[in-house]
């Protein structure tokens, strides 16, 4: 027998890749002998006792391959285990066609056993309350019942956890949670529920169910050569695949906390939509905030399907969208772009040189940029009309009269130096493209749409798939929106307003996107470690955030089943000593990626050096990502952090005054106040979860008040 495929069943790599080096080698070899024929005498390829599918393969002289027969020619690695452990737990090996979702579940009770302390004095168990039925009916695999009706501790729920079938870790984290089974009916298990008859002994149909999540058979040797970092671009989890592969009426959304694999699954709805487009019909949009976000998302998107694909891709940052449209429309000749720090630059100055003290710069900038540019306000009237909700405090029609004044001259002195704010740029843009959309819809209403007639009457993208969706301002989706007719599958929105960092906020329905019935929560973290989790969701504390459309939104059930150390809090008394506790970290930590963030800029420059001075080399992370990617250690502010993921992380300068920064507006503009602290809190919740394995936070003098 030839041509037979191997896949490997998630969960599966895990283990294999704790495997010592040698036998992942001979792994190798494996596959391709596999393959070739698996009635080679070398592999000892033989059916277990008392398993109909299950098959053991000789991988070297001590460990087996674990390979459950799906029909056919079609075999998934399930393990790899030393040879006489496979030969004496035959009975401790179990599998089965979930009821509930169709996929293909396989169960190590070994491993999953050693996890579970069974005391018969000790507290009682977790899921006393629920009943066998109940869980099998959320989708609990029916192997597991015995085991999780004796967890009595959390450690051992989140160890079994992360051995079990995805679905039955999920139910179980979410009803010691608190849900109730009827809400994890709900949120959890229907979501990846089949939809038609499952045969229990039809394992061809099983392996292309969503819900049975393994690698393509030419992806296994990715898995072992990339380990954790590279398994996103092969695995995707039944919630996260039928997000990917759902045809939507409208604009979608999906949200979730840090590394629950919300750009992931951006990233393969994007490759899912460019596999659809038929000949001629357009290109895709990937978009995102900022120009390292932009630059990252392309290479995922390279190593994801190929550079081949970028022919039907543009992958820029939402200001470069912008500044382009302006460009080709000749509406911004000899317009160069400045950002947000030099914007705020210009109020600054210009304050000082009208002597003006009632407003302070951030202030001025988010009112321009949000109520008059954001609503188009092209008189003192129209800001006179404008709504300011959730702007923070109210203001007289006195005060609209003197802002309108000095933005009068704020924008001539733009002018004066030929230059646009990012807001300035998308504001034009957007009112370009609505006026592209409204003859669009004129000439089609008229004439019927002519391809021939010209190019400037098609859309300019057939799908927009836009990634940290929270910070992108008024302008921006008003732009977005024009760009591209309702209809089917045309937006496609990634993000989660915890993250927000720049202060932008926006209601998706009021400026005709509605995601109303098209939105999805992912709930579990494959980056970060349970502790990790813990700490960053208290730095949060208990503030209120928006959904993007004038609701509500919350990191219920968000969890992970990763464990690790405990972060660790470091108090010194000077910024030279934390230098040198930072120092003296980086060398414990002795290799792995490593990442230093800090509040200030400035702080980059110096930590750098303290770094150089011990002979670390470190590298700072730019606007267009890291200088030097290759460089042991990666240091930036805590902005430049969001994207990015590393193994260690160290957080220093978290001190009172830095996070968050000193504001005397508490009690004259208490709204804005609270603002500015959940932005705070969201940098800080943001640079937390970079971490995969360990965090270190550090301050000098006073701590943070955020922090524990």
């Amino acid at each position: 027998m030839s041509g037979a495929t191997l896949r490997l069943l998630d969960k599966a790599d895990k283990e294999i890749l704790k495997l010592p080096r040698a036998v992942k080698g001979a792994i190798y070899d494996f596959q391709h002998k596999f393959r070739q024929d698996i009635n080679n005498p070398g592999l000892r390829f033989k059916r277990l006792e008392g398993h109909p599918r299950l098959f053991s393969a000789r991988v070297n002289l001590d460990y087996r391959a674990l390979l459950l027969h799906a029909g056919g020619n079609d075999y998934i690695l399930v393990a790899v285990k030393p040879r006489q452990e496979v030969y004496d737990n035959l009975d401790k090996f179990a599998y089965q066609i979930n009821p509930v979702t169709g996929g293909i579940e396989f169960v190590d009770l070994v491993t999953i056993e050693a996890t579970v302390i069974n005391e018969p004095t000790g507290p009682k168990p977790l899921f006393a309350k629920f009943s066998a039925e109940q869980l099998r009916d959320l989708g609990v695999a029916e192997p597991l019942l015995g085991l999780i009706a004796k967890i009595t501790t959390e450690d051992e729920l989140l160890g079994l956890a992360s051995y079990a079938p995805q679905l039955t870790g999920e139910v179980l984290l979410a009803l010691y949670a608190g849900k109730t089974p009827e809400e994890v009916l709900d949120q959890i298990t229907t979501p990846v529920a089949a939809t038609e008859e499952i045969d229990a002994e039809d394992y061809q149909a099983a392996l292309v169910r969503p819900a049975t999540v393994t690698t393509e058979d030419a992806d296994l040797q990715e898995i072992l050569e990339q380990g954790d970092f590279g398994r996103w671009r092969v695995f995707l989890h039944p919630a996260q695949r039928k997000i990917v592969k759902r045809s939507y009426s409208g604009p979608a959304r999906v949200s979730g906390g840090p590394g629950t694999g919300k750009t992931i699954v951006a990233l393969h709805r994007v490759k899912h939509l460019v596999d659809r487009l038929g000949p001629g019909s357009g290109k895709v949009l990937l978009t995102t905030f900022n120009t390292n976000l932009a630059a990252d998302l392309r290479q995922r998107l390279i190593d994801l399907a190929g550079s081949e694909i970028l022919q039907y891709v543009d992958i820029l940052n939402v200001d470069k969208v912008a500044s382009g449209i302006v460009a080709q429309a000749a509406s911004g000749v000899h317009r160069s772009r400045i950002d947000d720090t030099k914007a705020l630059r210009e109020w600054e100055e210009l304050l000082l040189e009208e002597g003006e003290s009632r407003w302070d710069a951030d202030f001025l900038h988010a009112e321009w940029s949000q109520v008059i540019l954001g609503q188009a306000c092209a008189t003192r009237a129209d800001y006179f009309r404008a709504r300011r909700v959730g702007r923070g405090r109210s203001i007289s029609r006195e005060d609209r009269a003197a802002i309108w004044r000095l933005v009068e001259r704020y924008v001539m002195r733009l002018d004066a130096k030929g230059v646009w704010t990012n807001q300035q740029f998308a504001e034009r843009a957007a009112q370009l493209e609505m006026e592209k959309a409204r003859d669009r819809a004129s000439y089609e209403a008229n004439a019927g749409l002519q391809r021939e007639s010209g190019v400037w009457h098609r859309p300019r993208y057939r799908h927009i798939v836009i990634d940290e969706a929270q910070d992108l301002s008024v302008a921006h989706w008003k732009m977005l929106r024009a760009m591209i007719p309702e209809g089917p599958n045309d937006l496609f929105i990634a993000g989660d307003t915890h993250q927000r960092i720049y202060g932008n906020y926006v209601s998706l329905g009021s400026l005709g996107i509605n995601i109303r019935g098209r939105s999805s929560k992912l709930t579990l973290s494959y980056r970060t470690t349970h502790e990790i989790l813990g700490t960053a969701v208290r730095l949060l504390g208990r503030e209120d955030w928006d959904d993007l459309d004038e609701g509500s939104d919350d990191l219920t059930g968000y969890r992970s089943v990763l464990r690790g150390p405990e972060p660790s809090l470091m108090a010194y008394s000077t910024w030279a000593a934390e230098l040198d506790g930072i120092v003296k970290q980086v060398e414990e930590w002795d290799g792995g990626s490593i990442a230093v963030a800090v509040p200030k800029r400035e702080m980059v420059a110096q930590v750098e050096k303290h770094l150089g001075l011990a002979g670390i080399v470190s590298c700072s992370i730019t606007s267009d990502g890291p200088r030097l990617v290759e460089a042991p250690v990666h240091i930036g502010t805590m902005h430049r952090f969001k994207g990015l993921e590393y193994q260690r992380m160290i957080i220093a300068g978290v001190a009172e005054g830095l996070v968050p920064r000193n504001l005397d507006f508490e009690q004259s503009d208490p709204l804005r106040f609270r603002r500015e602290m959940r932005r705070a809190r969201s940098l800080l919740f943001v640079a937390t979860t970079r971490a995969r394995d360990s965090i270190v936070i550090s301050w000098n003098g006073r701590k943070s008040r955020f922090l524990p």
